[in-house]
């Protein structure tokens, strides 16, 4: 009896595994890289689009100066400003990104208000940044939404743009490099990257044609009037995976892409397992939609897929 139970779940596993081999975008390979596109100008062209930086900032003192410093040596040809909100912090992130600017009268550090009814804090605060950079930069053809323990190349904005001006994109968004060198981010980090592949193969996001649709939202670049197509932030003001929320509205109405870049590094450490698990649960329940079922279902999945596989083996050993 229990080696026919055996049998059933190994057979199980491995249908899993074929299907998610040959059937699910080929998401193992990681092959969706910006450095390989190959996009560091505008085919055609010789005038840079500008563009504005929003980023958002809570407590980020440790970060938030190393995020502004790279975004202002960004060697981008055309018009570029950086907006900081500073959501409510105590720490001194507000002066933290003065500092970094060094007087620069391209960065704009706002203030933020008070979290309005139906927001998450952090939409309402790129909602902020969002309002200042029309106002002050009305000529952006591109807003790059970075967060504040993000720390770019400084070809990052010029590839993204060039990719989103050769292809005809509205989003072009690329997963950072996080931050992996404690024992736990070692062990954490990489499954995190795994499975957020596998939820959302790349090659499927990156296809007009499939309703796939994803981004990180830790370095996006949107441009204006698709944003605004899709119903701005407003739209998905109450979204948890805000990142993922904005990529489908946006798709709807033009092409998106989602990839990899060695020049976009996330600086925030991850030294305790309650840090990486927190990251990691909040939006997992989410895309659950707070559903029991379902997580007990996402359980069993797993197990089949990644637990019988080594106990059929030593089973058999």
């Amino acid at each position: 009896m229990v080696m026919t139970v055996t049998f059933v779940l190994a057979t199980l596993s491995l249908l899993a595994w074929v299907v998610l081999v040959l059937f699910r975008g080929a998401f193992w390979r990681a092959d969706r890289r910006m450095e390989d596109e190959g996009h560091v100008e505008p085919a055609g062209k010789t005038h840079w689009p500008p563009a504005v930086a929003v980023v958002p900032a809570r407590n980020e003192v440790l970060c938030v100066g190393r995020t502004v410093a790279a975004l202002l040596g960004q060697d981008y040809p055309g018009g570029f400003a950086v907006v900081v909100v500073d959501d409510g912090s105590d720490d001194g992130t507000a002066k933290a990104a003065r500092r970094s600017g060094r007087g620069s009268e391209r960065l704009t550090v706002v203030t933020g208000t008070p979290l309005q009814p139906g927001w998450t804090g952090k939409l309402w605060a790129l909602s902020q940044g969002l309002k200042r950079a029309e106002e002050q930069f009305p000529e952006a053809v591109y807003v790059l939404f970075c967060d504040a323990d993000i720390e770019c190349a400084p070809h990052t904005l010029r590839r993204l743009v060039a990719k989103a001006e050769d292809s005809g994109l509205d989003l072009v968004s690329v997963m950072a490099r996080l931050h992996c060198e404690s024992a736990w981010e070692r062990l954490l980090i990489p499954a995190f990257i795994f499975f957020f592949q596998k939820l959302y193969p790349f090659a499927w996001v990156n296809d007009r044609r499939r309703r796939q649709a994803a981004a990180a939202g830790g370095c996006v670049l949107a441009r204006r009037t698709g944003l605004a197509a899709a119903g701005g932030l407003e739209a998905i003001r109450g979204r948890i995976i805000d990142d993922c929320a904005l990529a489908t509205n946006m798709k709807r109405g033009g092409g998106i892409w989602l990839g990899f870049s060695e020049g976009v590094r996330g600086i925030r450490p991850y030294r305790r397992m309650e840090e990486i698990w927190s990251m990691v649960a909040r939006t997992a329940f989410t895309q659950l939609r707070y559903s029991a079922w379902r997580l007990a279902g996402t359980v069993a999945g797993m197990t089949v897929i990644y637990l019988v596989p080594p106990f059929a083996v030593a089973g058999e050993s």
